[in-house]
């Protein structure tokens, strides 16, 4: 009879093991579960009262093992396109052209119906911007004789005595 225990096969199920101890969810994995339900709600996928009662579930699960039931019946989020990009230098430039030359073409539009509507009106407003140019041209022109090697740099300073634009020794 010891031969025929010898020969018996060894017992088909392995001894009970304990099964490992459940992990702790962190606060990690309850966002990234919360943020796929709240992705789910956005995409229609969930009621409001569902979402309300998964995330409620979410932030109340201790283990890890609470977590994947959440969103088990849910479909993966598409895949997301590639990060924008920030537009380079030259499509800048082009947008600061557009909106230069959209403004220039307003104005322009703008000041022919003016120009139709009233033009004498618009007659005085350039005789009076012909005057200010003519006035600030002549102004500007009476005092280029002054500054270093011009008439005014050395002599009499209108009153309060002599002066001297030049302080170097020559």
């Amino acid at each position: 009879m010891t031969l025929l225990r010898e020969t018996l096969p060894p017992d088909p199920l392995p001894p009970l093991r304990e099964p490992p101890p459940r992990m702790r969810a962190s606060d990690a994995d309850r966002e990234a579960v919360v943020r796929t339900l709240l992705d789910a709600l956005a995409r229609g996928l969930l009621t409001l009262d569902e979402g309300d009662e998964r995330v409620a579930a979410a932030y109340a699960a201790r283990y890890q093992d609470e977590l994947p039931r959440l969103t088990a019946d849910l479909p993966p989020a598409p895949a997301a396109a590639s990060a924008p990009v920030a537009p380079g230098w030259r499509a800048l430039a082009l947008l600061a052209w557009l909106q230069v030359r959209t403004a220039l073409i307003g104005l322009w539009r703008a000041t022919r119906r003016v120009v139709r509507a009233r033009p004498r009106l618009v007659v005085a407003v350039l005789a009076v911007l012909a005057l200010l140019f003519l006035i600030a041209g002549t102004a500007r022109g009476a005092g280029a004789g002054e500054g270093y090697g011009g008439h005014g740099s050395y002599g009499w300073d209108g009153g309060h005595g002599w002066h001297d634009h030049h302080h170097g020794d020559d």
